[in-house]
C-alpha cells in the first residue's frame, strides 16, 4: 500500500508533461529566433539591440531549463506554480514563434529578388500567307532554329518541340548563328519556319524592314518552360560576394516592358544600360549611360564581331555583361533589372521625385494605355511622370543619348528622396512596393545592407542642405554615327561608334572611383563667382580625332571613271567586268567596313559584259587594307534603324538599284 502511494506521488503529472512539452518547443521557437536576430545584425546601426536581443533570449531560455528541471526534481508539486510557467511559456513561445515567422517571411521575400526561376518561352513561326494552320500542317518545310545548344528559347526549347511534334521526321532543320539572318531568310522565303524566341515582336518591330512584322507573320505553335538561372546563366545566379561596405559596380538594366512581374524571360529588351559604380567610403559615384546603339564587341560572338550593344541582351544577361566588362576593362559585380511597372512604383512609394525637365514631353504610360506629359522646369513628378522622362527619346534631339541623360536626372533624384526612408520598416516597404517588377543578383545580406549605406548617406553633412546626397560624377560616351552594312540584316544600319579616347576617359574616372587608381590632383583651376557652377561630365570631349569606320562606297550609277576616283579616296581596290557604261552592281555592298576583306570589287559596267571583256585595275592606294576577311556570322537578330536614335535616317539605295550579295548561313 505504501509502495503503490509512494509511486502515485513520483509519477509526473499531466502539469509537469506539458512545461515539458512547452519548455522544448521555446527552446526550438528561441534558438530559431536568435539565429534570426543574428542574421539582422547586417543593419550596423540596429547591431547592438540586436546582440542585447539574444543574450536576453539566451537568459531566459537558461533559467528556463533550470526551473523546468527543479519541477521534475520534486516529489511533489504545486500546481498553481506550475499553471504561471506554462502561462509564461505560452506567453514566450508565442512571441518568439511570430519574430521567427516574420523574420523568415523577410529572408525569403527579399530572397525572391534574385528570381532564380524564369519562364522562357519559344514559338515555331511563319509567314502570314503561309497555308500552314497547326502543327499538323508542318511537312517538307525547311525549319531555322539556333545552333547554340545553351540557349533556352533558341535551341532547347525549341528541340523539345522538334521532339514532341516528330518534325525532323517530314522537315529539315537549319542551323543558324543568329536569329537575324534567320528572320531574312524567312521573309526571303528561303526558310518556312523558324524557332525564335516568342518576344520577336517587340525585337524586330523597331526596324524599319521589319515594323509590321506582328502582321507578317503568325505562330504555329508555343511553348513556355521554367528553367533554374544556374542552368542558363553564371552571373544571373548570384553576386560575386563583395561586400556592400567595399566599392562595388552595379548595371542597371531598363526593361521594355508593359507587364506587371519580370519573372518570365525579357533578356531580349536591352533597352536601356546604366553602369554606376560607387565607393561607400567617400559616398562618391560615377554614371553612365551606355547608348543603346554603340558599336562595340560582343563578347558571346564568335570573333566577339562589333554590333549594336542591345543586341547582346538577347544572348542574355551573362552576355550583356561580360560585353560591357569587356570593353570597359571592369568587373561588374551587381545586376539589376527593372520594368517600367516597377520605375512608377518605386517613385511613388517614396512619394515622387523633384527633377529639372529639359523640355516639354509626352509618352504612353506604363500600360500604353494613355499619353502622360511633362512640362519643361523644375517639376514634381510621380511615377508616371518619372517614366516619360526616362524613357522618352524620340522628341529628343540627341535621341537615346539626351534619354540617358535624363535617366541620370532620375536616378540622380531618387537618391536624393532617400532623405525619406527613416526606418528599416519604410526601406522594407519601398522594396515590397519593386519586388515583383525587380529582378537582380543581390544576396539578401546584401540588400540588407544598402539600409546602412542610405542611414550614412543621411548622416554625412550634405543630407544638412539641399545639395545632393551622393556626389554623382556623370560620364558621357562621345562617339559618331554611321551607317554601316550587317551582314546578317543585309542592310544599311545607323551605328554610334564610341570615341576611343572618350572611352579611355571614361574606363579611368570608374576605376578612380573604385580605387584601382590612383587620382591625379588638380594643382590649380580657376571660376567665376558670378558664373553658376557646372559638374564637369567626364567624356564629353571635344576630342581632336573622330571615331567613324572607313566603309566600301556606292559605285552603283557611277562611271567608270568616277567609279575608279571613288575607289582611289577611299583606299579600295575594284575590278571592272566589261569595258563601258556605267556601274551596275557592286560584288562587296555599300557600307561594309574596308578591314572586313581583302581583295578588290567586282564592278559589273552596264556596258559589254562578256568574260572576255577587258578590266581596269585602279593603283592601290596607301590607305587600302589587306586583312583576312573576319566577317561573322554571329550577330545578333536585333536592328534598329537610325531613326530610333532620333536622328534622320539615311536611306539606302533599294535592292534593285544596289543589289546585295545574299549571305550564306551553312548547316551543320
Amino acid at each position: 500500500m505504501k509502495k503503490e502511494q509512494k509511486d502515485k506521488e513520483i509519477k509526473p503529472s499531466k502539469s509537469r508533461i506539458a512545461v515539458l512539452i512547452l519548455t522544448i518547443l521555446t527552446l526550438i521557437s528561441s534558438i530559431i529566433c536568435i539565429v534570426d536576430l543574428y542574421l539582422l545584425t547586417t543593419l550596423e546601426s540596429l547591431k547592438k539591440y540586436f546582440y542585447i536581443a539574444i543574450a536576453v533570449l539566451i537568459l531566459i531560455d537558461f533559467l528556463l531549463i533550470l526551473k523546468t528541471r527543479k519541477r521534475f526534481k520534486k516529489k511533489k508539486e504545486k500546481t498553481y506554480k506550475n499553471k504561471g510557467i506554462i502561462t509564461f511559456q505560452v506567453f514566450y513561445l508565442l512571441i518568439t514563434t511570430i519574430f521567427a515567422i516574420a523574420v523568415t517571411y523577410i529572408y525569403n521575400y527579399l530572397g525572391s529578388f534574385n528570381k532564380n526561376i524564369v519562364t522562357y518561352s519559344s514559338s515555331l513561326v511563319v509567314m502570314s500567307d503561309n497555308k500552314a494552320d497547326n502543327i499538323k500542317d508542318i511537312k517538307n518545310y525547311t525549319i531555322g532554329i539556333l545552333k547554340d545548344k545553351t540557349s533556352p528559347e533558341g535551341y532547347i526549347i525549341p528541340k523539345e518541340m522538334i521532339k514532341e511534334n516528330n518534325l525532323e521526321d517530314y522537315n529539315t532543320i537549319k542551323k543558324y548563328n543568329n536569329y537575324s539572318s534567320m528572320i531574312a531568310d524567312l521573309y526571303a522565303g528561303d526558310i518556312e519556319g523558324i524557332f525564335i524566341s516568342s518576344d520577336y515582336v517587340s525585337m524586330f518591330s523597331s526596324i524599319s524592314t521589319y515594323e509590321t512584322i506582328k502582321e507578317d507573320t503568325k505562330v504555329i505553335l508555343k511553348k513556355e518552360k521554367k528553367m533554374a538561372k544556374a542552368t542558363t546563366s553564371k552571373k544571373e545566379k548570384i553576386s560575386s560576394g563583395k561586400k556592400i561596405t567595399e566599392p562595388f559596380t552595379i548595371l542597371l538594366m531598363g526593361v521594355d516592358s508593359t507587364d506587371e512581374g519580370l519573372a518570365k524571360n525579357t533578356v531580349a529588351n536591352g533597352d536601356s544600360l546604366i553602369l554606376i559604380t560607387f565607393n561607400p567610403k567617400t559616398l562618391n559615384a560615377t554614371m553612365l549611360s551606355i547608348p543603346r546603339d554603340s558599336y562595340v564587341p560582343i563578347a558571346c560572338w564568335s570573333n566577339k564581331a562589333e554590333n549594336k550593344i542591345t543586341h547582346a541582351a538577347a544572348y542574355g544577361t551573362d552576355c550583356m555583361m561580360h560585353t560591357i566588362e569587356d570593353y570597359f576593362d571592369i568587373n561588374i559585380d551587381y545586376y539589376a533589372k527593372i520594368n517600367f511597372k516597377g520605375l512608377v512604383h518605386l517613385v511613388d512609394a517614396i512619394g515622387g521625385i523633384d527633377v529639372e525637365v529639359p523640355k516639354d514631353l509626352c509618352t504612353d504610360d506604363s500600360s500604353r494605355g494613355k499619353e502622360v506629359c511633362i512640362k519643361e522646369g523644375q517639376q514634381h513628378l510621380d511615377g508616371e511622370g518619372a517614366l516619360v522622362l526616362a524613357r522618352n527619346r524620340k522628341q529628343l534631339t540627341g535621341g537615346d543619348l539626351d534619354r540617358g541623360q535624363n535617366q541620370q536626372l532620375v536616378i540622380q533624384a531618387l537618391i536624393n528622396k532617400m532623405r525619406t526612408i527613416n526606418s528599416a520598416s519604410k526601406f522594407l516597404d519601398i522594396l515590397n512596393t519593386v519586388s515583383y517588377n525587380l529582378d537582380t543578383n543581390f544576396t539578401t545580406n546584401q540588400i540588407l545592407s544598402f539600409y546602412n549605406i542610405a542611414e550614412d548617406i543621411l548622416n554625412n553633412n550634405l543630407a544638412k542642405d539641399d545639395a545632393d546626397l551622393v556626389n554623382i560624377t556623370r560620364l558621357y560616351l562621345q562617339g559618331d554615327g554611321q551607317m554601316i552594312y550587317d551582314e546578317n540584316m543585309r542592310m544599311m544600319l545607323w551605328n554610334y561608334i564610341p570615341n576611343k579616347n572618350s572611352r579611355k576617359d571614361i574606363i579611368s574616372a570608374m576605376k578612380i572611383n573604385l580605387g584601382l587608381e590612383e587620382h591625379e590632383k588638380i594643382k590649380e583651376f580657376s571660376f567665376s563667382i558670378n558664373e553658376e557652377y557646372e559638374k564637369e561630365i567626364i567624356g564629353y570631349g571635344p576630342y581632336k580625332s573622330g571615331s567613324s569606320y572607313s566603309l566600301v562606297p556606292n559605285f552603283i550609277g557611277l562611271s567608270k571613271e568616277r567609279a575608279e576616283i571613288v575607289a582611289n579616296r577611299s583606299g579600295v581596290r575594284v575590278i571592272f567586268k566589261g569595258t563601258s557604261g556605267t556601274v551596275t552592281s557592286q560584288s562587296i555592298p555599300e557600307g561594309k567596313r574596308t578591314d572586313k576583306f581583302s581583295g578588290s570589287i567586282t564592278l559589273t559596267l552596264s556596258g559589254s559584259t562578256s568574260s572576255n571583256s577587258n578590266t581596269t585595275t585602279p593603283p592601290k592606294n596607301d590607305t587600302d587594307k589587306d586583312k583576312n576577311d573576319t566577317e561573322d556570322n554571329g550577330k545578333d537578330d536585333q536592328e534598329e534603324s537610325k531613326d530610333d536614335q532620333g536622328k534622320d535616317p539615311e536611306t539606302p539605295p533599294s535592292t534593285e538599284e544596289n543589289p546585295k550579295p545574299p549571305v550564306t548561313v551553312p548547316d551543320e
